[in-house]
């Protein structure tokens, strides 16, 4: 038996950053790239290593570009503690699992630590794995926990579950994570939009540049968690600026669209550091006529574009500045 699974990168169309903070999004995945875990039966259990892995440089600048790019330990861990997660799951919920072992060997393409939710990928295709080597089903929904708590619990890195959640449900999701829901059930309200309505979409990353969400986001959360009016209000706007952009998108108001996104950004910019590379980026967008925002944490961008010409103007603005471009190709 050879399992094959693929997850992809995701692009928060609004309301990021509020997935942690009991907000709203709206998001959908792309396939121009994506993870992929391969598992087979094999008389022990073994996890192959892959690019993000090397422990083998040509130079001492290689080795430290390597752990700026992928840290101290690449991918290795996050299959390793997602089959750690799903075993204690199914231990938790007596699922009786059959005595066969399995080799996994993965790999991604998906640009990475530029908020495309790569790792989450990685960690959704091997959850697909297993489930499928061991017969085992579970919903999307608490799927989604599950990833979330193998990159919180197990690894004691700072995510929301919005990333995990779309990635879960495979298509474009309104998320509300409404605290009373949230509190009493341990899940959000999430509404499927139909892909037809994200039209005249982008996205666009520097090619050279790799940051992570990490330092940003502790920042926030503490002053998230001492209730800084000014990030509670953030919080706030931004679950209106979800609502407000569902309609637009529905009703293919995309002059309200392209005004939506660009407040998202604005309202970011006010009340988290943002580096000057990245502010760069979103002007350079905007000044060839396009909305623009984050993806997700920083170092990656999506917007709106008027037409073919208006893209076209994109891509020679960013190319300049070695950014790249793409149309999303919307699962």
């Amino acid at each position: 038996m050879i399992i094959h699974t693929k997850s992809y990168p995701r692009a928060a169309l609004l309301g990021n950053p509020s997935d942690g903070y009991f907000g709203k999004t709206i998001a959908f995945l792309f396939k121009n790239f994506s993870a992929n875990v391969t598992l087979y039966e094999t008389p022990e259990i073994e996890i192959l290593p892959a690019n993000y892995d090397s422990n083998v440089f040509y130079s001492i600048s290689e080795l430290s570009d390597d752990v700026d790019l992928y840290g101290y330990y690449g991918g290795i861990r996050l299959l390793k503690a997602a089959v750690k997660r799903f075993y204690d799951y199914c231990i938790t919920e007596n699922i009786r699992l059959h005595g066969r072992n399995f080799t996994l060997r993965y790999s991604s393409d998906i640009p990475y630590r530029l908020g495309l939710a790569g790792s989450s990928a990685i960690i959704t295709a091997c959850f697909r794995a297993l489930m499928e080597f061991y017969g085992v089903g579970i919903a999307p929904h608490y799927m989604a926990n599950l990833v979330l708590s193998v990159e919180t619990e197990e690894l004691g890195i700072g995510a929301g579950l919005q990333d995990r959640v779309v990635q879960a449900y495979e298509v474009p999701i309104f998320m509300d994570f409404n605290r009373e829901v949230m509190e009493s059930r341990n899940y959000g309200i999430y509404e499927p939009i139909n892909r037809k309505h994200f039209t005249n979409l982008y996205i666009a990353y520097q090619i050279d540049l790799s940051e992570g969400s990490e330092v940003v986001h502790n920042d926030f959360r503490e002053r998230y968690n001492f209730r800084i009016p000014e990030v509670v209000n953030a919080i706030e706007r931004w679950a209106e600026i979800t609502t407000q952009g569902r309609e637009a998108l529905e009703t293919g108001d995309r002059e309200k669209l392209y005004q939506l996104i660009n407040q998202n950004f604005d309202l970011r910019r006010s009340v988290m550091k943002i580096s000057k590379r990245n502010i760069e980026m979103i002007e350079l967008a905007r000044s060839a006529g396009a909305s623009a925002k984050f993806t997700g944490s920083g170092g990656a961008i999506i917007g709106t574009y008027k037409d073919d010409k208006m893209y076209d103007k994109l891509k020679e603005v960013l190319g300049k500045r070695n950014i790249a471009i793409l149309k999303p190709n919307i699962l």
